[in-house]
């Protein structure tokens, strides 16, 4: 791989306290789709999908490449699909974001070769209960991480040698959904030796060189147990002790198997989070998959995966965003419910400075008219939402429960008044708000009224010079009307659109 390849292939890259993700040397914001699962196994079926992702405006398609098609036989590779998808995705002018579905798929094993799914022996699965297997391989099988890490490592090594020089591919998810279902922890032979034998001595140092920024809910569970640097998995994180070695093990698997495949070709990857949710015990959700409160012992179990990502099909959209952003860790969307994507990806992009946002299904049958709309609404924008992820100087609005948002911005404080009630069928009220320096802002969205007030009110009170609507043509504002008459009011009716306005305190 010359120098000039490496410069220009896709890669993160941290400026300040933001991450940028860059593709053929710019910063980009991915506008993306992810298909069903079974999608890209045909060709002739992705034909299909290819032209859906066009015509909604997707800028990237979010693939599975399945462990079971690319190696039928031990040994024996097959990249005929993985070429088509290649293919495909030039010709329709979409980049990918390839799905490794590899060990596991939504904690199961189903997208593994039938090699290795009929070898309990050398491929032994997880048990919840002793002595009853599940349709997942325990993430205790050396053999099968060791069988996972070549297939993926010769996968990216193929993807090195035909897309090297094009990028088509932007980034790899390593597995999907990991972890295990049915009970906090895995107690087949081999986890249940694990899980009584000493923790590892590289997390005990992680543990003890971190002391300092653990996660809360970690290091209670440390800590109460004495902060101990040796011992069995109870004694050393108690109550937690299950999903915290479930974590361990799920992260070091993963990562064995992400770094096999960037010693090949380093593009940047992912792990992708089944969430928990309200009140769940481990088991219930996917135990020791990349959420939250196990980050620490992800991060030191597999150095090679560059973030963590969450699906988001739970509520409280804005919260789930805000606790995939702790530092170093950028946001990335792979997977959101669809049908209040058109809503959900202003707070995405504007309010949480994601690098990707892509709602699930993007192939299936659904109203995709909504999303068309906001698709080609941001894309215009998108050099100025780009320009303004990390600044600190653009808020996302989305409404959830509430009937409004209020926030401080550019030396002023704002309300976001939503025309809908939260329990209203629809899309609900949704936009951003930059400020662009000097009591100048703008404004774009639907369904909201936005009003302005000083953030002291000894000092004045605001009032508008100018609101001007429009449009953004590849980050270029195409003015409108000046709304100085009847219209001198921050009103955001039913339709997407976008106002620029300034103010001053009198």
């Amino acid at each position: 791989m010359d120098s000039h390849n490496v410069s220009r292939m896709p890669h993160l890259h941290r400026e300040g306290d933001r991450i940028r993700l860059i593709v053929d040397g710019e910063p980009r914001v991915l506008l993306a789709g992810e298909v069903h699962n079974s999608s890209s196994s045909s060709l002739t079926y992705m034909e299909r999908s290819w032209d859906r992702m066009v015509e909604i405006g997707c800028d990237t398609a979010l693939v599975p490449v399945s462990w079971e098609q690319i190696e039928p036989e031990e040994g024996r590779f097959d990249f005929v699909v993985l070429d088509g998808l290649l293919a495909g995705a030039r010709e329709h002018g979409l980049r990918l974001v390839l799905l490794w579905f590899g060990t596991w798929k939504n904690a199961s094993s189903s997208y593994a070769p039938a090699w290795v799914k009929r070898n309990l022996a050398r491929f032994p699965r997880a048990q919840v209960e002793p002595g009853v297997n599940k349709d997942a391989i325990t993430c205790l099988s050396r053999d099968a991480r060791e069988a996972d890490a070549r297939a993926f490592a010769a996968l990216m090594g193929h993807l090195r040698a035909v897309d090297e020089g094009t990028h088509t591919v932007l980034a790899v998810q390593v597995e999907n959904e990991t972890g295990l279902l049915g009970g906090a922890r895995d107690r087949c032979a081999l986890a249940e030796a694990a899980y009584r034998a000493p923790v590892d001595l590289a997390l005990s140092a992680h543990l003890l060189q971190h002391r300092e920024d653990l996660v809360p809910e970690l290091m209670t569970a440390w800590t109460s147990s004495g902060a101990r640097a040796e011992g069995t998995w109870p004694e050393v994180f108690g109550e937690i002790a299950a999903e915290a070695f479930m974590a361990w093990q799920v992260g070091s698997f993963v990562g064995a198997v992400a770094a096999a495949g960037k010693a090949e070709y380093a593009l940047p990857m992912y792990a992708n989070a089944w969430l928990r949710g309200p009140g769940q015990a481990p088991g219930v959700y996917p135990s020791g998959g990349p959420l939250p409160w196990v980050r620490d012992l992800w991060q030191a179990a597999a150095p090679s995966i560059d973030f963590l990502a969450p699906d988001i099909y739970l509520p409280a959209f804005r919260d789930i965003c805000a606790e995939y952003r702790w530092p170093g860790n950028p946001l990335f969307i792979p997977e959101a419910a669809i049908a209040v994507a058109p809503a959900t990806v202003f707070h995405a992009l504007a309010g949480a400075d994601a690098l990707c946002f892509a709602p699930f299904g993007i192939d299936g049958e659904f109203d995709w008219g909504p999303l068309q709309e906001t698709y080609r609404f941001l894309r215009g924008m998108l050099p100025v939402i780009l320009e303004y992820q990390g600044t600190g100087r653009m808020v996302g609005l989305l409404q959830e429960r509430e009937a409004f948002q209020s926030f401080e911005l550019g030396g002023y404080r704002l309300t976001a008044r939503f025309h809908r009630s939260p329990e209203a069928p629809g899309l609900p009220g949704r936009g951003l708000v930059v400020a662009l320096g000097e009591g100048n802002f703008l404004v774009a969205g639907a369904d909201l009224d936005l009003s302005l007030e000083p953030r002291s009110a000894a000092v004045g009170q605001v009032e508008f010079l100018r609101i001007e609507e429009g449009t953004y043509e590849d980050g270029r504002w195409v003015p409108g009307r000046w709304l100085n008459g009847d219209e001198l009011h921050l009103r955001l009716g039913p339709e997407l659109c976008a106002r620029r306005f300034s103010v001053f305190l009198r």
